[in-house]
């Protein structure tokens, strides 16, 4: 007899929670809910990635999703209005198609896709066990993703520390931090 997956439990919750989220946001008009719940939107999503046992990913959709995105949006938020204008119906409809489409066509690729766990999958055959034995040679960092975001992929970590540089100066940039502005009023 086979037992109950409880972790599946948690990963349809999260997904409903997922869901919920994503109607509440595409139905707000007020741009500054919609932003927050943008950023539980990535919360939840970081959780979920952490129910599927990839901690590396939620932490940097944390980071960014949830981090830098909602604080860049609501920066970007000062410069504009707080509310969303209406919006004519057909749009609705047509943002409606695409999405389904995409949805169907992901669920399409679906089948495709190994078994969860599966230890003979590409994911888990190739290269990925090449990092797993490599790395206490070659590297001698004792975890295997670490060594992974900062050598074997070095180049592609720095570049993304380098967007979150440009997207925090482009937030710096966006409040304009000029002192001479603040302090205009006492001369």
């Amino acid at each position: 007899m086979n037992e109950f997956d409880w972790t599946q439990l948690l990963d349809y919750a999260l997904m409903g929670m997922l869901l919920a989220v994503g109607i509440a946001i595409v139905r707000l008009r007020n741009l500054f809910a919609a932003v927050m719940l943008m950023g539980v939107y990535s919360l939840l999503s970081a959780a979920w990635f952490v129910a599927l046992d990839a901690v590396d990913v939620a932490f940097t959709e944390a980071a960014v999703g949830a981090g830098i995105s909602t604080v860049l949006m609501l920066a970007a938020m000062l410069l504009t209005a707080r509310e969303a204008e209406p919006v004519k119906a057909i749009r609705h409809w047509a943002a409606l198609i695409v999405v389904s489409v995409a949805g169907a066509a992901l669920f399409y690729a679906v089948g495709d896709m190994p078994v969860y766990g599966d230890p003979n999958s590409p994911a888990n055959s190739y290269v990925g066990m090449d990092y797993i034995t490599s790395t206490p040679n070659e590297i001698a960092i004792p975890n295997v993703v670490t060594a992974v975001l900062a050598s074997y992929r070095g180049f592609d970590t720095f570049g993304e520390t380098v967007v979150i540089f440009a997207a925090g100066l482009g937030v710096m940039l966006l409040l304009g931090l000029n002192p001479r502005k603040k302090t205009g009023d006492e001369k």
